[in-house]
């Protein structure tokens, strides 16, 4: 049997098959053969080719036969609805924070510094040496490697004020990125059908993973210097809440940062209705000026629960993070991430704790201070320069974005479809609100790409804005 002649006859086959009539005979298996020259066993291989195809139909005791064209049978997800009922509400879409960027595009959504703003040579040697070494083939504790969790408490209890027992190493939970973590957060401590409260606009990964663990928001009230502690406590009082999610410093979209009176407010709020603060303190690598002293230095009995992260500022490759707990919730966090995961890669552990221990990475960061101004400085000003319909509200201290507030009849959505279409990627606020938004936003990250491009976005952004106010 010859299957080079069998391939012959199918191609020339298909191109009779185009103009035939459906449901016309094939000739015959011997009038085939004769007209190729080849015998039966290689025409009915060349059949059998087209009726897997979906070209002919073989009837046993009749022949072949031309079917016709038919096209692709839907696929039908309808038993999915059903099937999913459980999931409570509607889940969020892929964060605008996510979308891939294509060439040419200018990306002002992004959640994560570019290459440039990253360690890079430090990472790629950490990397290789953790590939050589015993982490590469063995797997790594359930809460972590003892050596980088000795490095996260240590950071933490550096801030300590003397008269309060500093964190330690049996005192944190490596984590496979902070989203992750947020995750064991609101299951383990709040749970399904629980609340938490949070300031409103917020994180939108802490809004998503509070959804999917089933968690109730609600949301309170920030000025200048933070949380409302009239509104927190009324917030904490109706709902029965136990858990407040806040970023104190440099938060995700605002770059606000609670002032000390406000800081020592809140934790005494929590503390009087026996509740708990989650800290994320995901920008503490990103300050423009001076960081301050994480709340969890002051924490004296486990109100506060510490996150903190190093994939944004180490590399978005290596999803390291940790939880730092003190007392009983420490172990039901320990026993869900378990659930979940088991441990963190020991490879992306031992690469972290090699980059971070490093003298260039301090070295790294201060440089990045000065990055982080230029670029920042100069798409506040691309801003207020070119779209002097919209407000930039606070030029942050830290973080990596802007949060500019649009006139009042612009639709935030709208305005990002018609940005993307002209080739600028925004992200538009509505994602960052747990609740009805407060008004028009958008956040702007100014740790992308293409910092010499930010005019040219804002021109974009501008015309954007004045066609929706035409």
């Amino acid at each position: 049997m010859s299957t080079s002649s069998a391939d012959r006859i199918v191609a020339e086959l298909r191109l009779v098959l185009d103009d035939a009539a459906p449901g016309s005979r094939l000739p015959s298996t011997r009038d085939l053969s004769a007209r190729y020259g080849v015998g039966p066993v290689t025409v009915q291989k060349a059949v059998r080719t087209l009726v897997g195809l979906g070209l002919v139909e073989s009837r046993p005791g009749s022949g072949n036969f031309v079917l016709g064209a038919r096209p692709p049978k839907p696929l039908e997800f309808g038993w999915q609805t059903s099937a999913l009922r459980s999931a409570g509400g509607r889940v969020p879409t892929l964060s605008a924070s996510l979308r891939e960027r294509s060439v040419d595009a200018i990306g002002l959504h992004a959640g994560f510094p570019t290459r440039e703003l990253l360690p890079e040579r430090l990472v790629r040697s950490a990397l290789a040496r953790a590939a050589r070494g015993d982490a590469a083939i063995t797997h790594a504790p359930a809460a972590g490697s003892p050596e980088l969790r000795a490095w996260f408490a240590t950071e933490l209890a550096s801030f300590t004020p003397t008269g309060i027992v500093p964190v330690s190493a049996r005192d944190v939970v490596v984590v496979p990125g902070t989203q992750s973590g947020l995750g064991s957060i609101f299951r383990a401590i709040a749970g399904p059908g629980r609340s938490v409260v949070m300031e409103s606009p917020t994180y939108w990964g802490a809004i998503l993973s509070a959804r999917q663990a089933g968690v109730d928001i609600v949301p309170v009230a920030s000025d200048a210097e933070g949380p409302v502690p009239d509104d927190l406590a009324r917030a904490l009082a109706e709902s029965g809440a136990r858990v407040v999610y806040g970023q104190p410093t440099f938060a995700n979209p605002t770059g606000a940062v609670w002032s000390p009176a406000r800081r020592e407010r809140v934790l005494s709020t929590v503390r009087e209705f026996g509740a708990f603060l989650v800290e994320d303190d995901w920008a503490r690598d990103f300050g423009i000026e001076d960081a301050p002293v994480p709340i969890a230095a002051y924490d004296d009995s486990g109100h506060v629960v510490y996150v903190r992260s190093l994939s944004k500022s180490v590399s978005p490759a290596i999803r390291v993070g940790a939880v730092i707990a003190r007392g009983p919730v420490r172990e039901r966090l320990l026993a869900d991430r378990s659930a979940e995961s088991l441990y963190v890669s020991g490879v992306l552990q031992s690469a972290a704790l090699d980059v971070v221990l490093q003298p260039a990475w301090r070295t790294h960061l201060r440089a990045l201070r000065g990055r982080l101004r230029e670029r920042r400085d100069l798409l506040v000003s691309s801003i207020e320069r070119l779209v002097p319909e919209a407000v930039v509200e606070r030029v942050p201290a830290g973080g990596l974005n802007l949060w500019v507030r649009l006139p009042q009849h612009v639709d935030s959505e709208v305005l990002a479809a018609a940005c993307e279409r002209e080739g600028v990627l925004v992200a538009a606020g509505t994602e960052w609100f747990p609740t009805d938004p407060s008004g028009p936003y958008l956040r702007l990250g100014y740790a992308g790409p293409d910092p010499a491009r930010y005019a040219d976005a804002a021109e974009v952004i501008g015309a954007c804005v004045r066609e929706q106010l035409v």
